[in-house]
Formats: structure tokens, C-alpha cells, sequence
């Protein structure tokens, strides 16, 4: 009798876990203003950036001297890659409302959950921005599909009045991944940027 076949490994948990609580459907006159409504984030999210260069800067060296990164930086950058996430979750038509300012957890229909600071390595914090450039450049190729997606899925949200699960989720997936490269540039975690597919 043949051996049965093995059971699939579950993902690893990751730090950086996406949540998609959304429900689809979207309102066709905020489709078709999407980008204009989008601009005073975009503004805020280019200024909040500046801020955060210089946040991961000073995160690198603390995570290298004390092994872990300091409580309040590590607040403040899970904030920000928390915001980039609603924001691009609602330029790309991921989620249907208009995201806050702050980043804050539970306020989305696509959110971010970041654990807590732990402990890091330092060798894998000292090589950080090295170790994470082929993450950066799969991230740089996976902006791309969620932008053909988000353009698609503009006519098709007008058309239908929601978005397709398919596309929507295979831009949850590109987002969870540009999410955990974003965190782990910013030295917000050690593990590396996953591309298996969500436990849930």
C-alpha cells in the first residue's frame, strides 16, 4: 500500500501578518475620484517618509548597540508602514473607505498587525540594507502588479460596483509582502519577507 502523502507544512507565523476584512463592494463616485481624493494622503504619506529615513536610521543603530528596536521608534515606523498600507490599499481599490491619517491599528479594512519589538541579530541588523535588497527589488515587481490590478480593477468596480476576490486578493498578497519588506528595511523585525501563501 503507497506511503500517504505528507500533509502540507502551515506558513510560519510572521511578524507582520495582513488582516483583509473587506467586503467587496465599492462606491462607484469614489472609484472614479480615487486619485484626486487620494492626493492629500499622498502629500502626508511623502512628508511622513521624510521623518521616517531618518526614524529607521536611528532604529538601525539602537537595534545594533541594544539588540532590539527601542519601543517608541518601533511604534512610530509600524504606524507609518501601517499607513502606506491603508493608503495603497485605497489608491489600488483593495478597499473601498477613505483611511485615516495615523496608521492606527484596527481603523481598516485592510490592516496591518505588527508584533511588538523582540529581540534581533545583530549580524542580520548590521548587513540590514544589503539583506534586503532582493526583497526590495521583488517588492518593486510586485508594485507593478497591484498597479495593473488597481487600473483594471477601476473599470470594473465602475462597471460592477465591486471588486472581483480574485484580484483583490492577489493585491492583498503583493501588499502583506510589500508590508514585511518595508518592516524588515526598517528594521522593525529579522525575518525575512515572506512569499507563502497567508495561513488563513
Amino acid at each position: 500500500m503507497p506511503p500517504a502523502p505528507a500533509a502540507p507544512v502551515p506558513a510560519p507565523d510572521h511578524p507582520v501578518r495582513l488582516v483583509v476584512t473587506d467586503d467587496l463592494r465599492r462606491n462607484r463616485l469614489t472609484v472614479f475620484f480615487r486619485l484626486i481624493l487620494a492626493i492629500p494622503h499622498l502629500v502626508w504619506y511623502v512628508l511622513w517618509s521624510v521623518v521616517a529615513a531618518f526614524a529607521i536610521l536611528v532604529n538601525w543603530v539602537a537595534t545594533l548597540i541594544n539588540g532590539s528596536s527601542p519601543e517608541g521608534l518601533h511604534r512610530f515606523l509600524a504606524a507609518w508602514v501601517r499607513y502606506s498600507t491603508h493608503l495603497t490599499a485605497y489608491l489600488y481599490l483593495v478597499a473601498d473607505p477613505f483611511p485615516g491619517f495615523g496608521g492606527r491599528l484596527g481603523t481598516y479594512p485592510v490592516d496591518l498587525e505588527i508584533d511588538g519589538s523582540e529581540p534581533q541579530n545583530r549580524w542580520k541588523t548590521g548587513f540590514r540594507f544589503i539583506l534586503a535588497i532582493p526583497a526590495l527589488i521583488l517588492m518593486s515587481v510586485l508594485q507593478y502588479v497591484i498597479q495593473i490590478i488597481g487600473f483594471l480593477g477601476w473599470f470594473v468596480c465602475l462597471a460592477l460596483g465591486r471588486m472581483p476576490q480574485g484580484m483583490r486578493d492577489l493585491s492583498a498578497y503583493c501588499l502583506r509582502f510589500q508590508a514585511q519588506t518595508y518592516a524588515y528595511a526598517a528594521v522593525l523585525t529579522d525575518r525575512y519577507p515572506s512569499l507563502s501563501a497567508p495561513n488563513s
